[in-house]
């Protein structure tokens, strides 16, 4: 059975808004949000959870650890 993510969580104090997470998925899972933050960087938030295959990349390209997926 193919691996699905219940939740993908971006710790926004520990994010800085690299984007590395969203350059590395290989599935477009994650995009630049719309909404700068109150440090005026534009975090990466879910854009489609449903193609997440939970590889992980995004996890392990973080250089801040402040994505973490959580599988079903």
């Amino acid at each position: 059975m193919a691996k699905k993510a219940k939740q993908i969580d971006v710790d926004p104090k520990m994010c800085k808004g690299c984007h590395i997470c969203i350059f590395v998925c290989p599935h477009g899972v994650l995009k630049k949000s719309d909404v700068v933050d109150n440090r005026g960087f534009f975090l990466p938030v879910v854009a489609d959870l449903e193609a997440c295959v939970v590889c992980r990349l995004c996890e392990m390209e973080c250089p801040d650890f402040a994505i973490s997926v959580v599988e079903e």
